[in-house]
């Protein structure tokens, strides 16, 4: 990999470069030779190398789009913003809302953090990838917060697994408070009565982010059933039914052992399944080891329900084929 760009010519790419659309190019031809390089197996050394080209490339994208904003020559998106109707949108720089958001997130970075978190990864001999930047980002610049970025696009099909932020926060030997595993939401966030880090609240972007006739999947345990409600009225869902998830294996719970967990149904509009058959209430999937994993079945069921209409993950931890995943631990 090393003899297709020297590392020399490459650093000195980057350093010629002097607009966000020349280092977008660069990023992405950095993306390419990454992906090539795992693809042909040459090695996690060359596999790194590249990554670490394209993270630079979009750290110092993220410098010059801060930098472009403070001076009033780009416009941020959101709101009218008199003041910046002649400035550049996004969309003519060539850059997707969701990548602004991350590289601003690099360049925001205190630059030895910067490159101690990319020494690190790399002498510790793990895959270099943007997405674990992305989450040192968030840590260094403002605690592990809930910090996703922005929605795009348009979707019939919501699947959502919040992370709730319970009252009872101590922990328990052989069990741990959400808080353990990953930033959770308040209720007053997860309902917009509070913004997000952005700015933005949450029932606003799923708003603008769903059609007109739409429906909810929501996952809620048994002692946030009142608050899942006003969530769901404050995304503009109305309640519907309901599966159940046995998860056979019994866990620790204040007043019965519960070993369950509901997946509601709602929507927006009219959205009654695509599929005509009806599937059983009572799922029986016994779970894993990994703290809120949920069974794939009911991602396929979702899909088998609504065969049609763009699909969005909330919440999500990782991409799947036939899915948008927005979330704040995506792999």
């Amino acid at each position: 990999m090393t003899a297709l760009v020297p590392i020399d010519a490459a650093m000195q790419a980057l350093a010629k470069a002097t607009t966000v659309a020349e280092i977008k190019d660069l990023r992405d031809q950095a993306e390419a030779m990454r992906a090539y390089a795992r693809n042909v197996n040459a090695g996690l050394e060359a596999q790194n190398l590249c990554a670490e080209w394209k993270i630079r490339r979009e750290r110092k994208a993220g410098l010059m789009l801060i930098d472009m904003a403070e001076r009033g020559e780009r416009h941020p998106g959101r709101g009218d913003h008199a003041e910046l109707r002649h400035a550049t949108p996004l969309t003519d720089l060539g850059i997707e809302k969701t990548q602004s958001h991350r590289w601003q997130l690099l360049a925001r970075m205190d630059e030895a953090e910067f490159e101690a978190e990319l020494a690190s990864c790399i002498e510790a001999g793990n895959e270099l990838t943007s997405a674990l930047m992305y989450r040192s980002a968030k840590r260094t610049n403002h605690g592990e917060t809930f910090d996703p970025g922005p929605i795009e696009g348009t979707y019939r099909v919501f699947y959502a697994d919040p992370p709730w932020q319970y009252s009872d926060k101590r922990p328990v030997e052989g069990f741990g408070a959400a808080e353990h595993h990953y930033p959770t939401l308040s209720l007053g966030q997860l309902c917009g009565e509070e913004d997000l880090p952005d700015g933005q609240t949450l029932p606003a972007m799923i708003d603008g982010a769903a059609a007109k006739d739409a429906v909810l999947f929501l996952w809620v345990t048994s002692p946030m059933l009142t608050e899942a409600q006003q969530v769901i009225e404050s995304w503009g869902f109305a309640y519907k039914s309901s599966f159940v998830w046995d998860k056979v294996k019994h866990n620790f719970g204040h007043y019965n052992s519960v070993r369950h967990e509901v997946l509601l149904i709602a929507v927006r509009g009219s959205c009654l399944p695509d599929e005509k058959k009806l599937h059983d209430s009572v799922v029986s999937i016994e779970r894993s080891g990994e703290h809120s994993q949920k069974p794939q079945y009911f991602r396929k069921l979702i899909e088998a329900m609504y065969p049609s209409g763009n699909r969005l993950e909330i919440f999500a931890r990782e991409e799947h084929e036939g899915w948008k995943a927005w979330g704040n631990q995506i792999t």
